[in-house]
């Protein structure tokens, strides 16, 4: 496998292509025009917006006519993507709540030496406790100890899931890449620390797709099978990835005051 090749999980949120305008039913457009070596024209819209796939050399005025042919789908889909509930907002701050292996799990913030402890409340429910020093930015502080709990998580599923083709896997690392879920190389698997939000299901399936190719690097019958090998139900696994992952929270900065 030469260290050139990757291969990875997208998240289905591509902003690539040469930024466009059209006007459609008199409302101005904005998509993103793809040129590769495809023999039709294709639209998709998704979080990121419209985008319009041609083949190499395609004339601008053949682009415009694609899409006054289809100006009525693409004005109403872009209104129902619009329409759709915006992924929610979480401030970092003392009783904050966010998602943790799709359970909720509460922040508490004190002054201290700068420490970070995952803990079990008396109901079950998993906290991070969180010690700053005066001064210390609660969401750099709370950012990292979630990333960190993200990538012992991750490599204990990858350690697993390898060991299962009988493969040594290379080390781990965390991405924040706005376009995958994860990749991987002779080098090392790459996953996304948001990963952490969703089910455990769902993270190892991930996983199971990112070790897959350390056997095919690449997506042929041959690697789903051995995903499947890993995984049993993967296609299943991997709507659901799809449909929940645009909804996954942000973690912002808590306003001051």
């Amino acid at each position: 496998m030469p260290d050139a090749q990757r291969a990875g999980l997208r998240l289905g949120r591509q902003v690539s292509g040469k930024p466009r305008r059209i006007e459609l039913a008199g409302r101005p457009i904005d998509y993103r025009l793809q040129h590769s070596r495809r023999r039709t024209l294709a639209l998709r819209v998704d979080q990121a917006g419209l985008r319009v796939a041609v083949p190499l050399r395609t004339p601008q005025r053949i682009v415009d006519a694609f899409l006054a042919d289809h100006r009525d789908w693409v004005i109403r889909t872009l209104d129902d993507w619009a329409a759709r509930p915006q992924p929610q907002q979480i401030a970092l701050r003392h009783g904050a709540e966010f998602p943790l292996l799709d359970q909720a799990c509460r922040l508490e913030v004190s002054t201290g030496r700068g420490r970070a402890q995952w803990r079990v409340d008396g109901e079950g429910a998993p906290m991070l406790a969180l010690q700053c020093i005066s001064g210390q930015s609660v969401h750099r502080a709370a950012m990292a100890a979630i990333k960190a709990r993200a990538l012992t998580d991750f490599e204990t599923r990858v350690k697993t899931q390898a060991a299962r083709l009988g493969r040594v896997p290379p080390p781990v690392r965390l991405t924040s890449a706005r376009t995958r879920w994860g990749s991987c190389s002779e080098r090392a698997i790459r996953l996304h620390w948001r990963l952490i939000h969703l089910p455990a299901d769902l993270i190892d399936y991930v996983v199971a797709h990112e070790v897959a190719h350390l056997v095919h690097m690449n997506h042929s019958p041959a690697f789903w099978a051995v995903v499947e090998s890993i995984y049993p139900g993967a296609q299943g696994a991997r709507r659901r990835l799809r449909a929940c992952g645009p909804s996954l929270p942000e973690l912002i900065e808590a306003s001051p005051g």
